[in-house]
């Protein structure tokens, strides 16, 4: 009786841990992609696209116009989860709610490589 107590008891345990096999946590780099920097830092008629790049990094998409001007686009997603928790082994879950985070940085440039326009899109769901 004694074994099968202690083998349930590994198992509540282990159930409830929160350690991943064959992965490794890496600290999780902040990003300067918000509206403060964005807001701060890009002059439109000013800053060039080299200054975007060392300050943003490469852009997600890059495309052109109808007026034939390079588009950069830069999109940040976070997801938090919030409450609950989780026993696989019983199979129950208690409540979890979660909140996603959407930002979006678009910046036309002219022909000179120069910021012409920028918009910011954030969104919370």
């Amino acid at each position: 009786m004694k074994n099968i107590l202690g083998f349930l008891l590994l198992i509540v345990v282990a159930g409830c841990s929160s350690y991943k096999y064959g992965t490794t946590q890496e600290p999780v780099q902040d990003s300067n992609l918000t509206f403060g920097v964005v807001k701060s830092f890009i002059v439109k008629d000013t800053t060039t696209q080299e200054e975007i790049l060392k300050t943003f990094g490469a852009p997600n998409i890059t495309t052109k116009n109808k007026n034939n001007d390079e588009v950069w686009s830069y999109n940040k997603m976070s997801v938090e989860q919030r409450g609950g928790h989780t026993n696989y082994v019983f199979a129950d879950r208690a409540s979890t709610s979660s909140a996603t985070k959407s930002f979006d940085l678009i910046i036309t440039f002219n022909e000179k490589d120069i910021v012409k326009d920028y918009s910011v899109i954030q969104t919370a769901y």
